[in-house]
């Protein structure tokens, strides 16, 4: 295995020196992702299944977008209420059984209402029953690798068997935000009072998005409270084109939780600066080739190399390029030959796939005879070749 350290003087320059340290939340449990480049930046007991209160909404609107998605139901379909909706307690969009509402009204009583009618009147209209959609829930969860994730209703009504962990959470997130962007600024929206019943509340509860004027701003997702789960949320904002999701839950209350939402998003965005040194396509390294028509073959990264520097690493990152030579020709342009590895104290290695920055064909006579020529003299001067 050939290893060639790279000098990263560019990135290094370019690392804002804070004095960072490692944020201690208040929360029971935790998990702050950055989404561009898939790094996880905090996690406290993210495994742990808990009640997920009404953040497991996420999950019911994320089968509900399936549905649209799969032209099961349309903005403009409309869903019966039934008595067991209308009897729904906590939060509501205060439904009747003679309401007729549509799905894009359902959306918007699950976002900025919290309502845990529409819930049961989205479980009932996909799937006859809550129990059902409750069952294909967990399913369809295990499917997209919620390991630790079982769901007893639609709502998030306290239940025993209700639960979720906030990597699981975080990761209904994500999918909500990349697979259904057509959808996702509904999450932004701050009120609504459907056939003007709920003026008490009409309010989103998302305690970010009434922040002005600051240097990055939240789009999402959903709070979460009960008794038992304490005050909750996933949420998620940009500075930017950079984006954080996290969730937390476990906290004492609704300032508390405003304050450690809005703490946790300034310390991933001001402690951690995304730099790209080395973009698609750009040589980084060179390979020594075997029996080919030119001696030696860029490396160059298959996508934009693009980190998470924390400032705690200012000065202190390295990188290798690594590969198995020397290669054999032919090469083709684009071939995987190795990995550009990059490490930095306190973080996991980034490692970026290197490819042939061009084709190397096969060598010649010529060639064959001048390889054979340098076998000979290195095995009798007892040296060796590479």
């Amino acid at each position: 295995m050939t290893r060639i350290r790279l000098v990263l003087a560019l990135i290094l320059s370019l690392v804002v020196a804070l004095p960072a340290v490692a944020f201690d939340t208040r929360a029971r449990a935790a998990w702050v992702y950055d989404l561009g480049t898939r790094t996880v930046l905090l996690e406290k007991n993210a495994d742990q299944p808990l009640p997920p209160a009404s953040m497991s909404k996420l999950m019911t609107l994320y089968m509900l977008f399936e549905a649209l998605r799969d032209g099961r139901v349309t903005m403009d379909t409309t869903f019966a209420v039934s008595s067991r909706a209308k009897a729904m307690g906590g939060s509501t969009m205060f439904l009747n059984e003679l309401d007729r509402p549509t799905v894009d009204d359902l959306i918007r009583g699950i976002i900025i209402n919290s309502g845990n009618d529409a819930c049961v009147v989205v479980a009932e209209g996909l799937s006859g029953s809550e129990e059902v959609f409750a069952r294909q829930m967990t399913e369809r969860g295990r499917a997209l690798g919620l390991t630790e994730s079982t769901f007893a209703n639609a709502s998030g009504w306290p239940h025993p068997d209700h639960r979720m962990s906030m990597r699981d959470l975080g990761n209904v997130a994500v999918r909500l935000i990349t697979e259904f962007p057509e959808f996702y600024p509904l999450f932004a929206e701050t009120t609504f009072n459907y056939k003007d019943r709920a003026p008490a509340n009409s309010q989103n509860r998302n305690p970010l998005l009434r922040i002005q004027g600051g240097d990055w701003q939240a789009d999402g997702l959903k709070t979460g409270h009960t008794q038992e789960a304490g005050y909750g949320l996933t949420g998620s904002a940009l500075q930017g084109k950079r984006r954080v999701v996290f969730v937390i839950t476990g906290l004492d209350s609704e300032q508390q939780r405003a304050e450690e939402s809005e703490n946790i998003v300034n310390w991933a965005f001001r402690q951690f600066s995304e730099q790209t040194f080395a973009t698609a396509g750009q040589r980084v390294a060179a390979a020594e080739v075997w029996m080919g028509a030119a001696a030696e073959v860029g490396l160059v990264p298959a996508q934009d190399a693009t980190i998470l520097v924390p400032a705690t690493a200012a000065g202190q990152v390295t990188a290798e390029a690594v590969y198995r030579g020397p290669v054999e020709a032919p090469v083709a342009a684009g071939q995987p030959l190795g990995e550009l590895v990059i490490r930095m104290p306190g973080m996991p290695d980034t490692r970026v796939p290197l490819v042939a920055e061009t084709a190397v064909a096969a060598g010649g006579f010529v060639t064959r005879v001048q390889t054979a020529l340098r076998v000979l003299t290195a095995r009798a001067g007892g040296l060796a070749l590479f």
